[in-house]
């Protein structure tokens, strides 16, 4: 694992701005029809993802908080409701503030820079894959990721407890290996996105352990 000073926030925010200005290009270049597409989070649209991913740049958290307040406490009816109702806005307006706000600092209390990042990362994807598009962070970015992923923090909304434990994780495109246990092989990409509950990214990766994190993440 890697412990990450203030200067290498610098370096993470940097990265997570990149792959905004990234996701804000693709975005540009969509149709009507491909934004209604469904994307890797489930219920979601393409466009839906484009609304969560302004979310925090439109959103002050004191809003947000009060938002939580009128669900009950419940986080993923809040985000949910709150990424909707960005996403109705117009495409252009959409697209402006990604790409506009893309530097934006926000960190949820207690997650850190690398959060954000890898919040950047896997939404570039669930929206870019299922139109066949191969946009994608660069492989730095997936390491961090992963490393984030499987730290102790990412227990916070990321990962669930448990869904990791008992196995080995290792990547075949970078020198990368965390657990012990049956293994689980594949791309960067795959990976992180099998940790954060991507189903579909299963299909990329090898090795025993991967019927154990099918189930986990089909019994959520």
């Amino acid at each position: 694992m890697v412990k990450f000073t203030s200067m290498d926030n610098d370096d993470v925010f940097d990265r997570a701005r990149s792959n905004r200005v990234l996701a804000a290009d693709m975005f540009a270049g969509l149709t009507d029809e491909q934004w209604q597409t469904p994307s890797l989070c489930a219920g979601w649209t393409v466009r839906d993802v484009a609304g969560h991913m302004i979310m925090p740049m439109e959103i002050t958290f004191g809003r947000f908080l009060l938002r939580l307040l009128s669900e009950r406490g419940s986080f993923d009816r809040t985000a949910d409701k709150t990424s909707r109702a960005l996403a109705q806005r117009p495409t252009e307006q959409i697209v402006a503030i990604l790409r506009g706000k893309a530097d934006s600092r926000f960190t949820p209390p207690g997650i850190g820079a690398l959060g954000p990042m890898t919040d950047s990362c896997v939404h570039l994807r669930d929206a870019a894959r299922p139109l066949g598009l191969l946009t994608s962070p660069p492989l730095q970015d997936w390491r961090l990721a992963l490393d984030f992923l499987v730290s102790p923090t990412a227990r916070r909304g990321f990962v669930p407890r448990g869904r990791l434990d008992g196995l080995t994780l290792r990547t075949s495109d970078q020198e990368w290996t965390a657990g012990a246990g049956p293994l689980v092989k594949g791309p960067s990409e795959a990976v992180a996105l099998a940790l954060a509950g991507r189903i579909v990214a299963l299909e990329d990766l090898t090795g025993d352990g991967v019927a154990v994190l099918r189930e986990r993440l089909v019994s959520g």
